[in-house]
């Protein structure tokens, strides 16, 4: 909206102007999502609560986990729903609206924050831990990444393949190999912050340090001059997710300011699906999909744990790898409190994404 009033009224108002700079508009889109955040999220919480749409924290399901988290019951959850506001507000304020890549990312966004809406609701209905089975979950959201990667296939997009500290594509052209790229970026990306988020303030803090760097990765791709330079594929387009990541930004700090310990409210499936779906679908367009296995090594290393904890289980005759996962209660379990756990997988998130963004002048 605010590019639309730079392009009608620039002859006008001379001080629209700055509206065409993308750092001023991604700039502008970040402080827009924290305020909506700041300002909105008492409202909602005040209504969750009326709703009574708490989060259930049950014995019978994991006794220690209970004897951890028990001061929790009642937490209202759903609260994704005001990072789903504030960035898709941020993002039709500051963004352009003739953008495909825009409206492909909102899209996952919205579709998977509706998924984990879902989910969220029958959890919260039928007063248990468990809501959508995974197997429908699983079939919405390579629905939702298969119609990303028809779109891209279906305008012409180029479909290389890169890899870190390397500058030249390893793969040219996916062609219909593509689509199962798209399907475990999007689908990983997206069940990968789901499983992270267990401790207060842990998946949204660790989400808003990713966000950042897909910030000023989303710009060098869409930036010529900076592209050419750093070897990487020039994304025109690409340019534009720089106000969506940075209005993901803003949007995490806000939720932060009621998610930190101990929490006034939970994201619930509703911002861990669409926060997951939407980093992976942004490192997909800007082709950064691999580097996504490092700056967002802290998501990659809980599912990671879950898998390894699972297949330990089934094929060891029930022995564990850890005394809990995803592996942040592991860490749980060992005494750790959950606010040193939180911030030391913050820290951890902070290194990989700088690693990730240094990487690019290494290649």
């Amino acid at each position: 909206m605010m590019y639309f009033l730079y392009v009608h009224l620039v002859g006008v108002l001379k001080a629209t102007n700055v509206l065409r700079y993308i750092t001023i508009r991604a700039g502008g889109a970040a402080v827009t999502a924290f305020v909506i955040s700041i300002l909105v999220g008492p409202h909602l919480i005040r209504w969750l609560y009326r709703l009574k749409v708490g989060q259930e924290i049950r014995k019978d399901e994991c006794p220690p986990l209970h004897l951890i988290h028990k001061n929790k019951q009642g937490t209202p959850t759903i609260g994704g729903l005001l990072i789903i506001t504030a960035v898709t507000s941020a993002t039709l304020v500051w963004a352009r609206w003739d953008n495909l890549y825009v409206w492909l990312t909102l899209g996952v966004f919205i579709c998977l924050g509706a998924l984990g809406f879902a989910d969220d609701y029958l959890k919260v209905r039928h007063k248990r831990s468990l809501g959508l089975n995974a197997r429908a979950k699983l079939i919405v959201q390579s629905l939702v990444a298969l119609a990303v990667a028809a779109v891209l296939i279906g305008t012409g997009e180029q479909t290389p393949l890169y890899v870190p500290l390397y500058k030249h594509a390893v793969i040219q052209n996916l062609g219909l190999w593509y689509v199962l790229l798209a399907m475990l970026v999007i689908v990983g990306a997206s069940n990968a912050v789901n499983l992270t988020d267990g401790l207060d303030g842990l998946a949204v803090g660790t989400v808003t340090i990713c966000a950042l760097a897909y910030t000023a990765l989303a710009y060098v791709a869409g930036h010529a001059a900076i592209a050419k330079y750093l070897f990487i594929m020039h994304t025109p387009q690409a340019a534009e997710l720089t106000v969506f990541c940075a209005a993901l930004v803003g949007a995490g700090l806000g939720f932060l300011w009621y998610n930190a310990h101990p929490a006034m409210v939970f994201m619930g499936d509703t911002g861990s699906l669409a926060l997951g779906g939407a980093i992976g679908v942004v490192a997909l367009l800007i082709r950064k999909e691999v580097l996504l296995l490092v700056i967002g090594a802290v998501f990659a290393l809980e599912a990671a744990s879950v898998i390894m904890q699972v297949a330990s289980f089934r094929l060891r005759n029930g022995k564990r790898i850890f005394r809990m996962a995803p592996i942040h209660h592991h860490f749980e379990m060992r005494g750790w409190p959950e606010t040193r756990v939180t911030i030391r997988f913050w820290i951890l998130a902070l290194i990989c994404a700088l690693i990730g963004i240094a990487s690019l002048k290494l290649q």
